[in-house]
């Protein structure tokens, strides 16, 4: 898996957005025949679905070390490992990785207090989340085009094309945003229901999800920010800015059952709240243009 994610940075950082395509839909293509021989043809059972994932995973990272391996020979890269790259790749990699950390904070700390509602609301909230996640991945398309976009007009040393693509993306930030709120507030009704015949539960989700359409725009714009700013190297900032979005949400959020809200308020602090800090700290240095550093600047 490790493999695969990281062959799939190379290849963004190439341009190359199409192959990760390709590879993605047919491995998990093959995840599920593979899942539906394992378990249900051969008896497996959950052991044949682990067994499904492996394969499936495997495969697709041998295909990404062809594309991989034959791209580095056409352009005469070595293939042996170097201290140098390693420190650069850790220094680029750390701040990221701490960004990444605070934000799954911010949804453990958030399923945590859901689950002081009781059950109703802990499977309303596991729902909620798995459809803001979905319509994350969505949005975070307009962020990984952001990140290859940026990387080359910053790698060949054009600030200016750099920061007018960002104020573009911005606005297909708020664009897609719109539009995936609308999407959702109009089936929020019925969506429930793919998940649970549970009544109790469709009128917990029902208000949950509204609030999440709310605040699809702001999440359009955060996600495309955070391409831009990752794009740019600026993992340090992202870094800094996150685990500010996770102190100010913490004590916010812990203090939805004391003061006695509930799911909903719970949502408004995660999707409103944090994702409304995140706006406020990663717009503002989009503006300031310090993240504009060309390659030869770097250099």
């Amino acid at each position: 898996m490790l493999i695969v994610l990281a062959a799939t940075g190379v290849l963004r950082g190439f341009q190359d957005t199409r192959t990760p395509l390709y590879v993605a839909v047919a491995g998990f293509a093959a995840n599920i025949a593979l899942n539906a021989l394992l378990i249900y043809g051969l008896g497996f059972g959950v052991a044949g679905s682990a067994w499904g994932t492996v394969l499936a995973q495997c495969a697709m990272a041998a295909a990404y070390l062809r594309v991989v391996l034959r791209g580095a020979r056409a352009h005469g890269a070595r293939l042996r490992p170097s201290a140098a790259g390693v420190l650069a790749s850790a220094r680029a990699g750390v701040p990221l990785l701490i960004r990444t950390l605070s934000l799954r904070g911010v949804l453990l700390i958030a399923t945590a207090v859901a689950a002081r509602f009781g059950d109703v609301d802990v499977a309303a909230h596991q729902i909620t989340l798995t459809v803001w996640t979905l319509l994350a991945l969505a949005l975070d398309a307009v962020a990984i085009a952001g990140q290859a976009i940026i990387g080359r007009y910053l790698g060949a040393d054009d600030a200016a094309g750099a920061r007018s693509a960002c104020r573009r993306m911005i606005w297909w930030g708020v664009v897609s945003g719109v539009v995936m709120g609308v999407l959702l507030a109009a089936a929020s009704p019925l969506l429930p229901r793919l998940f649970t015949g549970d009544e109790a539960v469709h009128e917990r989700l029902l208000p949950v999800l509204l609030v999440v359409a709310v605040t699809q725009p702001v999440a359009g714009v955060v996600f495309v920010l955070d391409g831009v700013l990752m794009g740019a190297g600026d993992g340090t900032y992202l870094a800094v800015a996150m685990l500010f979005t996770l102190a100010v949400f913490t004590p916010a959020a812990l203090l939805v059952p004391e003061l006695g809200g509930g799911l909903t308020a719970l949502w408004w602090t995660l999707a409103g709240l944090m994702m409304g800090t995140r706006l406020l700290t990663l717009l503002p240095r989009a503006r300031t243009g310090r993240w504009a550093v060309t390659g030869a600047v770097r250099a």
